[in-house]
């Protein structure tokens, strides 16, 4: 079954951008629906952005124009460009799929810490 790692999280300056990194493993991830999920302390867990495996992509209203979410089928991986970032955006930040059980996968989550 799928398995998540996220990696590229770090602490940034407020305006500042970082890219998140996604490796599946254990299946290919190219018919996968996949997505980005943040979760701040003390807050629910939030979805932020989607890439379906058509290519259709969504993103929360809070971070349209600043995040770009990409998928490459062929690394079997997928993406988070972080640009203009703000305090909110302070969390971790998780990869999911569904496996093909019909669960929601999760990776461990990467931090990401914006300070202002």
């Amino acid at each position: 079954q799928v398995q998540l790692v996220e990696s590229g999280g770090g602490l940034v300056q407020a305006g500042g951008s970082l890219r998140l990194s996604c490796a599946a493993s254990g299946s290919v991830i190219r018919n996968n629906n996949m997505a980005w999920y943040r979760q701040a302390p003390g807050q629910q867990r939030e979805l932020v952005a989607t890439i379906t495996s058509g290519g259709i992509i969504d993103y929360v209203e809070s971070v349209k124009g600043r995040f770009t979410i990409s998928r490459d089928n062929a690394k079997n991986a997928v993406y988070l460009q972080m640009n203009s970032l703000k305090p909110e955006d302070t969390a971790v930040y998780y990869c999911s799929t569904i496996n093909s059980w019909g669960r929601r996968v999760w990776g461990r989550g990467t931090q990401v810490t914006v300070s202002s």
